[in-house]
């Protein structure tokens, strides 16, 4: 099955900037639609951004124009850039793989965007 790992989460000042990174196991990853999501406690997780495997992407409004994702299919891996960072923006982030049956999980990384 595939595994997810993400990391570069830490904490940041507003108005920062955090690169994420998503590794992926398998061999069907390039045709896997990827995406991440966002939990802060107690509410519910959101997506935040998505990519197909033809590069097209889509973002929550509350990210747009400060997020960006992206993908290489070569290193098995998926990017989460993180610019102009808000305080709401704190969560613990998830990757997502969309797999041709089921979908999968990351162990999630923590954002804290705190002064």
């Amino acid at each position: 099955q595939v595994q997810l790992v993400e990391s570069g989460g830490g904490l940041v000042q507003p108005g920062g900037s955090l690169r994420l990174s998503c590794a992926a196991s398998g061999r069907l990853f390039s045709i896997y639609t990827m995406g991440w999501y966002r939990q802060a406690p107690g509410k519910q997780r959101e997506l935040v951004a998505a990519i197909t495997s033809g590069g097209s992407t889509n973002y929550a409004d509350s990210v747009k124009g400060r997020f960006t994702i992206s993908r290489d299919n070569a290193k098995n891996t998926v990017y989460l850039q993180m610019n102009s960072l808000k305080p709401e923006d704190t969560a613990v982030y998830y990757c997502n793989a969309q797999g041709i049956i089921t979908e999968y999980w990351g162990q999630g990384t923590q954002v804290t965007v705190s002064s």
